[in-house]
């Protein structure tokens, strides 16, 4: 060997160890954490499911004097409490389809796949961590938007105490709802591989396809509708029964859509990319 060709030779890595699942989650981690994207995303999911609460009940309780009694009565503060998780639940769903989409975009999936030849801890650590990190933030999120929310409402004597029944179980699942939607987003941006297409197809299933099913017969629709992921998801949310499945059953139905979209993810991960 000449002597150009001794100073072109790689000296081999040192083997730290094999490839662990605590591993992978600690990459995907900091994946996670190092991606611009998600700190904007789930700085305004933060910030939605606080603010959007706390503007809609002061517009609730300044206008209260001059409701009218249909208006009234119709009125559950709970429900303002919530507001700002019909839009969190955008931010997430799209951050959880970006969270695969953006390593097929970038080409980084190689080198994840690379490193982790079994494929499969990949997808789990993705969603077990960007899961956590999803139910870690909601949850004082949803706390801190029920209590603004009511401390406002409070002023007009319209407010709803965190003791009464149905409120615990609806604000802690305010969070769970909201990580379930994440992950839903995950399962098919892995499914789709595309960010355009993964958006598009969460948006659909999520909030294009119910619209869609008023032409249905009435019976029909009623039937249906609150089997629908957003339905049923939405469930847990309510403190009301009729026109919608229970609490938790609608909760359970939801983290099965989601846990399908990963599990197919997962079946199309080991086929195609093995």
């Amino acid at each position: 060997m000449s002597t150009l060709a001794q100073a072109h030779v790689i000296p081999p890595l040192e083997h730290t160890g094999r490839v662990t699942q605590p591993r992978v989650f600690l990459s995907e981690l900091t994946k996670l954490r190092s991606v611009r994207s998600t700190k904007w995303s789930l700085a305004a999911a933060f910030l939605f499911t606080i603010g959007i609460p706390a503007i809609a009940a002061a517009v609730v309780s300044h206008h209260w004097p001059s409701a009218s009694p249909h208006d009234r009565a119709d009125f559950h503060p709970l429900e303002v409490s919530f507001v700002g998780v019909q839009l969190a639940q955008l931010a997430i769903g799209v951050l959880g389809v970006l969270v695969i989409t953006a390593e097929y975009s970038t080409g980084m999936i190689r080198a994840s796949m690379t490193a982790v030849p079994r494929r499969l801890p990949v997808l789990w650590g993705k969603a077990v961590v960007f899961g956590l990190t999803t139910l870690v933030l909601m949850i004082p999120a949803v706390l801190i938007a029920f209590l603004v929310s009511q401390s406002i409402l409070s002023g007009r004597h319209i407010d709803i105490a965190f003791t009464h029944a149905g409120v615990p179980r609806a604000v802690f699942g305010a969070a769970l709802y909201l990580t379930v939607i994440g992950l839903f987003g995950l399962g098919l941006g892995a499914i789709v591989r595309n960010t355009a297409g993964g958006i598009a197809t969460f948006a659909g299933l999520m909030f294009v396809l119910p619209p869609l099913m008023n032409v249905l017969p009435a019976s029909w629709n009623s039937a249906a509708s609150p089997y629908l992921p957003l339905q049923a998801g939405e469930a847990i949310l309510s403190t009301t029964s009729g026109g919608h499945l229970s609490p938790w059953v609608g909760l359970g139905l939801f983290a099965c859509y989601a846990a399908f979209a990963i599990a197919v993810a997962a079946v199309l991960l080991v086929r195609r990319d093995t």
